[in-house]
């Protein structure tokens, strides 16, 4: 542990002084989680903890031993411990998108890469900076995070900020998690945060046929479902205003044309609320889209379809799935979407 420190420690002193001030509240704010971190096991024993957290903290050691034991994820210290926070997140993510693309703006790092946002543990930094790229004419998308990985270099705890969620979101997002530990790509956020969601929601699925909660399950598939449809709608928007983008119009036109586009997004949105029965789950990410929420949500799902097709190419096996990931993970990026594209797999990994 000590060594990741001093390894955070090395990367401040040679920062500029923007950066400097970058990492000094991410790794500020990494401490305070570490710090205040206690394993479960003892929020369980203390007499002290609330029945309710205990329950809680029971359900999450089962999802947790799931996880390793059924789903093949990380055996480690992750997700044994809790800490609690006075905030409703644990870090607020800003993603930026100039006005005519649909493309995110990238920040770069030396442990993570290049990715599609930039976090902070403070929900004021991030508004300073969001209002900082506003002002340069980005389009920007701002929203709290329940939790996030340090893809092993700590034992990333459970937290106040979703430690009471409903079960199988709690599950999900362990499960997704733990998956950025598995699988990780430096500068390729679409490659990584599609495969965690596919490994999240296939995780769910089979957790709780484990459990039998055949109600719960159900209601997880009709979620889904609705999920798919909104990413379906959101992916129509980003592909016809990247579309227009390569228009080159004038300025104006173009402004024009982007909010034609926007309008019938939310036109299209309406009609597919009514279709759910007035279910307004997305209303939140719908209250003023923008090239950077479109490219938020593309980063996340964008591969899923692909990932999934891998998954059924060796019937599920996630072991299989996980060695063919980890080989396209190893190709240069162009080679690794064609062929996540084609759905073949990687060289060596095709199914017999």
């Amino acid at each position: 542990m000590r060594t990741r420190w001093l390894g955070f420690a090395a990367l401040l002193a040679l920062s500029g002084c923007e950066t400097l001030s970058y990492y000094a509240q991410a790794v500020g704010g990494q401490f305070e989680l570490m710090r205040k971190a206690q394993p479960v096991s003892e929020w369980i024993a203390d007499p002290a903890t609330p029945p309710a957290l205990r329950q809680r903290l029971e359900l999450a050691e089962r999802m947790r031993a799931f996880a390793s034991q059924e789903l093949k994820l990380p055996d480690n210290g992750s997700y044994r411990s809790y800490a609690r926070l006075e905030r409703p997140y644990v870090v607020w993510n800003v993603f930026a998108a100039p006005e005519f693309s649909v493309a995110p703006v990238e920040s770069c790092f030396p442990v993570a890469g290049c990715v599609d946002y930039r976090g902070f543990f403070a929900r004021a930094d991030a508004e300073r900076y969001a209002a900082e790229l506003r002002a340069k004419g980005l389009d920007v998308f701002s929203y709290g995070v329940p939790a996030y990985s340090t893809l092993g270099w700590f034992d990333d705890p459970l937290l106040s900020t979703f430690i009471g969620y409903p079960d199988w979101e709690l599950a999900r997002l362990m499960f997704h998690e733990l998956a950025h530990q598995l699988v990780y790509v430096k500068g390729d956020t679409t490659f990584n945060e599609s495969f965690a969601v596919t490994v999240e929601d296939e995780g769910v699925r089979r957790w709780l046929e484990s459990e039998g909660r055949s109600g719960e399950l159900a209601a997880f598939r009709e979620a889904e479902a609705r999920k798919r449809a909104f990413v379906d709608l959101i992916e129509e928007a980003r592909a016809r205003l990247a579309h227009v983008y390569a228009e080159r119009l004038a300025s104006d036109a173009m402004r024009a044309a982007k909010q034609a586009e926007l309008a019938r997004l939310a036109g299209r949105y309406a009609a597919l609320k009514e279709r759910w029965g007035g279910y307004s789950g997305y209303d939140r990410l719908m209250a003023e889209p923008n090239n950077a929420l479109l490219a938020s949500i593309s980063a996340y799902t964008q591969l899923v379809p692909a990932f999934r097709r891998e998954l059924a190419a060796v019937h599920g096996d996630l072991g299989a799935f996980y060695a063919r990931v980890k080989a396209l993970a190893r190709l240069p990026k162009g080679e690794r979407d064609a062929l996540l594209e084609k759905g073949a797999g990687a060289p060596g990994q095709r199914p017999s």
